[in-house]
C-alpha cells in the first residue's frame, strides 16, 4: 500500500520560490556528480519505506497550506563528516500542484495516507488562482469562494 511524506516547506515563500531553491540545489548537484539529482534531507529515515517508493510522493506544506508535490524516486541513508546519520530523499524535479488544504505546522514530517492527500489540479485552473496574491487567494480559500 502506498503512503506519502507530508513535510514543511520552511523558509519557503510560494511554489515558484520552492521551484527556485530546488533549480538552484540541481544546478549545485550538477557540479558534483555527472548526473543531476534532487535530495531534501532529514535526520530521522522512514521506516515505511518500501511503501513510499511504491508510488509516494512529498507533499510540501508552503505558508500554513499543501500546495505541491513531487515523486519520492529513491531513500538512502548515510553519515555526515561528524558521524551523525541521516536520510536523504531523492525527488523528481516536477513540482505538481494540489488542491491547497490549509496544515497546521510540525517539525519533521509525517506519514500521509493515499486516502487523505489532495488532489492534482490542472496547470490550466491554476493560473487563474496563482495570478491573485497568494494571501488573498488563501482568504477566499478559507471562505469557501475559490
Amino acid at each position: 500500500m502506498t503512503v506519502h511524506l507530508l513535510r514543511m516547506a520552511v523558509r519557503v515563500e510560494s511554489v515558484g520560490h520552492l521551484r527556485t531553491i530546488q533549480a538552484e540545489r540541481m544546478q549545485e548537484s550538477a557540479k558534483s556528480r555527472k548526473k543531476q539529482r534532487l535530495f531534501t534531507y532529514t535526520r530521522n529515515a522512514p521506516r515505511r519505506d518500501k511503501e513510499l517508493l511504491d508510488g509516494g510522493s512529498i507533499y510540501w506544506v508552503v505558508k500554513r497550506y499543501i500546495r505541491v508535490r513531487q515523486k519520492i524516486l529513491g531513500i538512502e541513508s548515510a553519515t555526515n563528516d561528524e558521524g551523525r546519520r541521516y536520510c536523504s530523499i531523492e525527488l523528481d524535479p516536477e513540482l505538481v500542484l494540489v488542491e491547497p488544504r490549509r496544515h497546521k505546522a510540525f517539525q519533521g514530517w509525517r506519514y500521509f495516507r493515499t486516502e487523505d492527500v489532495p488532489g492534482d489540479i490542472l496547470e490550466q485552473s491554476a493560473t487563474e488562482v496563482d495570478s491573485l496574491p497568494l494571501e488573498l487567494a488563501d482568504e477566499l480559500r478559507d471562505l469557501g469562494l475559490i
